[in-house]
């Protein structure tokens, strides 16, 4: 069923749950409060950073459907800060409180495979794909695409796990291995000139606003760096945001919707490809926080919540450096530096590869 049209915007005082409590959650934590709205944090792991924030916190497992009775029945809408909460939770919420964005946006990016056929079945670009259940549904795609592939599980993986690079003549069986033998999807490997990401924020009514696009820098499959402006021509950003606009609305979604896309360069014949969407607020988008009027994390809320959506409009040129592992380390100097605006997720330990905060250096806008 469509949002369009449904009930009035909460009111302040209102309380928004959300599913999972990282960083992200945290975040939107923060954001509500501004708006003087409350959260209520629904996450597995007893020690989480939104926690700390949060007005309400409740710790159970997503599968405790006695327990997410009770925190739905706490609170007057729901949302999710991580795409891998179980579809049937988000459906037994969605039977007593509204749950934004919808159900059917998890079904769709939990699996990359039906990601794929979505995406692609709207008429937008994505690499070529195929099912791989078996090392012979390997082997027959690997020799129907050519080069290099990347092979991935369908369910579960982010940050660069769940994934091996493939070619022809590898060893099937292996690579399989290599992927736990789960269900899998090969997909073509592109050589594209740089990644970006699409921020669209949809409200309640249908409308969406974009945040500008910013250019994405990887290393061992974890984001180390977004910067805006990207270098994409206005007209190679227009049909981004086409692309996008078309995935959220096909979703009926509410709130903030990635849409992470390769760029082939400038001349090329398809010069975008979507890879994958994450149905949340997005690592790519927290240069919002410091350069835009309203962030990403406060549109969600408004959202999610019936407001207006506020303004996406960019004031700053915009560097953002997640600060990972002992990265973290550098806090002194890093709040010193002038121009240079930082957050931390008070997480305890500073593991390889785990995100313990972000930083923002704004410049002036070009």
């Amino acid at each position: 069923m469509s949002e369009i049209g449904l009930a009035e915007p909460l009111p302040p005082g209102s309380t928004i749950g959300v599913l999972g409590g990282g960083q992200l959650g945290r975040m939107l934590s923060m954001a509500a409060a501004k708006l003087g709205l409350r959260t209520h944090i629904y996450c597995d792991e007893p020690r989480c950073p939104a926690f700390d924030v949060s007005a309400q916190q409740t710790v159970g497992s997503y599968t405790d459907f006695e327990r997410l009775t009770a925190f739905a029945r706490s609170v007057d809408v729901v949302t999710y800060e991580f795409e891998n909460v179980p579809v049937e939770a988000a459906c037994h919420l969605a039977e007593i409180v509204p749950v934004r964005p919808g159900p059917r946006a998890l079904q769709v990016a939990q699996d990359r495979l039906v990601e794929k056929q979505f995406i692609s079945g709207l008429g937008v670009q994505v690499a070529p794909f195929a099912r791989v259940d078996t090392a012979q549904d390997l082997a027959a795609a690997l020799d129907r695409f050519g080069g290099q592939c990347i092979l991935k599980t369908r369910r579960f993986g982010y940050d660069g796990k769940g994934q091996v690079s493939v070619a022809p003549g590898d060893d099937c069986t292996q690579a399989l291995a290599a992927v736990g033998n789960a269900p899998a999807i090969l997909e073509k490997r592109l050589s594209f000139a740089c990644e970006v990401s699409v921020l669209v924020v949809r409200g309640r009514d249908g409308q969406d606003r974009f945040y500008d696009i910013p250019q994405n820098t990887h290393s061992g499959g974890i984001l180390r760096r977004s910067v805006v402006p990207s270098s994409l021509a206005p007209e190679e950003q227009e049909l981004a945001r086409r692309m996008a606009h078309r995935i959220a609305e096909a979703l009926d979604y509410v709130g903030v919707l990635a849409v992470e896309m390769f760029y082939m360069g400038p001349g090329s014949e398809e010069p975008l490809y979507v890879n994958e969407i994450a149905p949340r607020v997005h690592n790519s988008g927290h240069w919002t926080m410091d350069a835009c009027p309203v962030s990403q994390f406060e549109n969600h809320i408004r959202a999610v919540a019936g407001w207006p959506l506020g303004s996406t409009e960019r004031h700053s040129n915009a560097e953002m450096i997640n600060l990972i592992g002992k990265d973290v380390q550098a806090w002194r100097e890093l709040a010193a530096e002038a121009g240079t605006l930082i957050h931390l997720y008070g997480k305890r330990e500073p593991r390889d590869g785990r995100k313990m905060g972000h930083i923002n250096r704004l410049f002036p806008k070009c």
